[in-house]
């Protein structure tokens, strides 16, 4: 479909800028940056000439606005959508802020969004209590919007028909569980004491994204309740108020320590996993997201310093979200256990199949599961893996 695929004309038109200014010399740089801008501006008027015709024209015209453009993980996402737009015959447009924390960037795509009526919205959303007027807005217009990945949490009522998600929650408790199975995990937890407790981490990006605080909170609840079984009333969860739980009865043997670093860039996700990685005892790390392993893998030099014979941190184990080259290759050579992965490529499908089952009046679930797996190195070029795994 040439609108629907209209996205990746912008995508490569910026891609293709910053190679020019890569290769292009001082005198030539000026002239190649007026070119190539007036290419990205030429395809951003066809993107807005396709939702205008698509809005008015025989096809519905769906937009989707996800919490970011950063990560692979948002473009297997969109991929997932356009085939099913293809499938369903229906106009889309596919936009997310630079980062997952310009809230206002998000918002200003969500309106818009919603000015050029479309027939129906898909939304992952950074922040409900900043779009709240606008989710009303869209009620008000008829607009149906469906929520993804981490959806909208919290709107007001009548607004979201339906959301494609992974169930964070368990997604999260997988992650203990394997954990737990770990051996080098278990003789470390079997080994602790009130003289000599240990620490298990547990890095999120943020306290506010519904699919992070899901992953979090699952993780946390799980591995607290396995821990409980060999400790119990000693096993405390600190680091984020959100989070706490203290030890019921005698000093904690097992502190779960959850690392919510300031912002989601890059620097303050290295940050955060240098913090883990100082604590004494620290015998297990989770990573809610791919923000937060990318950070754990910069803070572990590539990760070599988790080389398994002769690493500094040869003995810790950790456990990864999602995918993406680097977290690929941590785990096949080891550093890391493994990784609990999403299907990207089906939020993305069901999402639109989702807006196009509301708009032809079928009734849809408030909630569909997207799946997780957990993977390691003796698993990942498994097929049903391997094509959840994007690079």
């Amino acid at each position: 479909m040439k609108k629907s695929l209209l996205w990746i004309v912008v995508l490569l038109a910026c891609i293709s800028m910053v190679s020019t200014f890569a290769l292009a010399g001082c005198g030539a740089a000026e002239e190649a940056a007026e070119e190539v801008t007036e290419e990205v501006e030429e395809a951003a008027e066809e993107v807005e000439e396709a939702a205008e015709e698509a809005a008015t024209g025989e096809k519905p015209y769906i937009a989707i606005i996800s919490k970011g453009f950063q990560h692979q993980f948002w473009q297997t996402v969109m991929a997932g959508s356009v085939d099913a737009a293809d499938k369903y015959g229906v106009e889309m447009t596919f936009e997310g802020p630079p980062t997952e924390s310009d809230i206002a960037v998000q918002v200003d795509m969500i309106n818009a969004a919603i000015a050029k009526n479309p027939a129906a919205l898909c939304l992952a959303v950074l922040d409900t209590e900043s779009v709240t007027d606008q989710l009303n807005s869209a009620k008000d217009k008829g607009i149906p919007i469906i929520g993804f990945d981490s959806g909208v949490p919290n709107a007001p009522e009548g607004t979201i028909y339906s959301t494609a998600s992974t169930d964070n929650e368990a997604a999260g408790a997988l992650g203990a569980e394997e954990m737990f199975k770990n051996e080098k995990f278990k003789a470390a937890i079997e080994a602790a004491s009130v003289d000599n407790p240990v620490v298990i981490g547990l890095q999120s990006q943020d306290a506010t994204s519904a699919s992070i605080v899901g992953r979090t909170t699952g993780f946390a609840d799980k591995m607290y309740e396995l821990c409980e079984t060999l400790y119990p009333g000693q096993v405390e969860i600190t680091g984020h108020v959100k989070w706490e739980k203290a030890a019921t009865s005698g000093e904690p043997v097992v502190t779960i320590y959850v690392m919510v670093p300031p912002s989601t860039s890059p620097t303050d996700s290295l940050a955060g996993a240098q913090t883990l990685l100082a604590m004494d005892n620290l015998i297990a790390i989770f990573c809610s997201n791919q923000a937060s392993v990318e950070g754990v893998i910069a803070a572990t030099t590539d990760g070599t310093d988790l080389d398994r014979d002769t690493g500094k941190y040869k003995d810790l184990v950790v456990i990864g979200f999602d995918a993406g080259a680097s977290l690929k290759a941590a785990i096949k050579s080891n550093y890391f256990t493994g990784a609990i992965t999403q299907d990207p490529y089906m939020i993305g499908y069901l999402a639109v199949e989702l807006a196009v089952k509301v708009l032809n009046g079928e009734t849809v679930s408030e909630f569909v599961d997207t799946g997780c797996k957990f993977y390691d190195s003796t698993n990942m070029d498994d097929p049903d893996i391997a094509q959840l795994l994007y690079d």
